[in-house]
């Protein structure tokens, strides 16, 4: 006579995470995260930081600079709308790794390149591959990450991009004079490649990932979701509960459905907006501290500022929204913000005034960033997160591209420094507006929204 097969258990994954600690595995995978993308954040901003020297050395005008930003930010656009779409279909740990990969090769490149064509089209090439780092980072941490802190966590490890543009500034600043600005370039592009050997022996896959995808993986879930409680009864017949529905065909276009669509077009205009602006504060505030009269090292500091201000300013956001919500807090924070713009290019400011103006739009404008990433993980389900996250950046690297570019034209029809910012002022309102009308598209989404349960088997 046969053996009687076991009865299979379900376990319900979210459920699992959300009432356990936060132990070992997700330390580890936030560990991971952060260290990429702080190589993220200093490789996107390292040619900001090495500008005035390109200035000099090629003896080039303010506007061509104002294209190799805007190269970057283009390549960064292309790849946040492409591969993140591919992590929704394949997962966010391979293409993590290999978009880690990438960058660290083609940034060691950009330290080799001898003309302005090959500055451009470098940093096109390697913007595809930093621009999926973010999304895939963000969502991964919220998969992982208990409910109680999940908003936290995904607003936090953003952090790890802003904390790296500052401290390549830091880092700058001391290698610039020492070694030259490709020196910048080689110390961004090595560091990765021994992140990515990490993560590759150690980053998780998103369990409701492997869940929704079915019978694939089930031991490398079974043994991730023991690390996270050792308790849960896992065994070969275990059906894995997830309350979200799994969708085929193109992610992409999910995102205009079942309620979404408003939501996701004012996403979209607060990314813009937003990072037009912080494109513009982290790519020209070292340039036109060189042109209001400053040392080298005074104008990379005075960039550095903008960054040390936005990585400072997401921890109190983020403690705010906490206790408020995102609406209340973030519409004031970017009506604080288009106030400092504005004051930034007011003829007579002493040093320190303009530092403190410079430090607290960066707090806004920087620091509010990570809090809208982590607005669109918490608002879109699991099999749309990376798209979700990834095309509001991706749509924001539009104004990532315009926003120094456009500066660069104004600066080669001799607008003045205080023109030049007023004008950078009128994007931050928008922000603020923008974000005042979701408190009611998202309240009609929520109520619009009817999660259903999946099982794997």
């Amino acid at each position: 006579m046969s053996a009687p097969v076991p009865a299979s258990s379900q376990v319900d994954i979210a459920d699992v995470i959300d009432r356990s600690k936060v132990g070992s595995l997700q330390i580890m995978l936030f560990a991971l995260s952060a260290a990429c993308l702080i190589m993220d954040g200093f490789d996107v901003q390292a040619v900001g930081y090495v500008g005035p020297s390109l200035i000099r050395e090629w003896k080039i005008p303010g506007s061509t600079l104002g294209n190799m930003l805007a190269s970057g930010n283009f390549g960064v656009l292309v790849g946040s709308l492409v591969f993140t779409m591919v992590a929704d279909k394949i997962g966010r740990r391979p293409v993590l790794i290999a978009a880690t990969l990438y960058f660290s090769a083609l940034t060691i490149v950009t330290g080799m390149v001898t003309s302005v064509e090959q500055m451009i089209l470098v940093r096109f090439v390697a913007g595809l591959g930093l621009g999926c780092i973010i999304p895939n980072a963000t969502a991964l941490i919220g998969e992982y990450s208990p409910r109680r802190l999940r908003i936290a966590l995904m607003a936090t490890i953003s952090v790890g991009f802003t904390a790296g543009a500052a401290f390549g500034g830091f880092v700058s600043a001391w290698l610039i004079p020492a070694f030259g600005w490709r020196s910048v370039f080689y110390f961004g592009g090595a560091v990765p490649l021994v992140i990515a050997g990490l993560m590759i022996w150690w980053l998780p896959e998103s369990l409701q990932f492997m869940a929704l995808r079915g019978r694939k993986n089930r031991d490398r879930l079974a043994a991730w979701l023991r690390r996270i409680d050792s308790t849960v009864p896992v065994t070969a017949n275990t059906e894995y509960v997830i309350h979200e529905e799994n969708r085929g065909g193109v992610p992409a276009m999910h995102l205009f459905r079942e309620g979404r669509a408003v939501g996701t077009v004012l996403l979209w205009v607060i990314n813009f907006m937003n990072i037009f602006n912080l494109y513009v504060l982290s790519g020209w505030m070292p340039t036109v501290a060189a042109q209001l009269g400053y040392s080298t090292r005074m104008a990379v500091m005075m960039g550095t500022t903008v960054q040390v201000g936005g990585t400072l300013g997401t921890f109190w956001l983020t403690w705010l929204i906490g206790r408020f919500g995102f609406v209340h807090v973030l519409t004031p924070c970017f009506t604080v913000a288009c106030i400092s713009i504005a004051l930034i290019g007011q003829p007579g400011l002493t040093p320190w005034l303009l530092f403190l103006i410079v430090f607290i739009a960066g707090s806004c404008v920087v620091g509010g960033q990570p809090t809208v990433n982590a607005l669109s993980g918490s608002y879109y389900p699991t099999y749309l997160r990376s798209t979700g996250i990834g095309w509001g950046l991706g749509i924001g690297r539009a104004g990532a591209i315009i926003g120094p570019w456009l500066v660069g034209q104004f600066m080669a029809a001799k607008w003045s420094i205080h023109d030049i910012f007023y004008a950078s002022a009128i994007p931050a309102l928008i922000s603020a507006m923008v974000m005042l009308s979701l408190h009611w598209v998202m309240r009609l989404t929520t109520s619009r929204a009817r999660p259903s349960e999946v099982v794997a088997h």
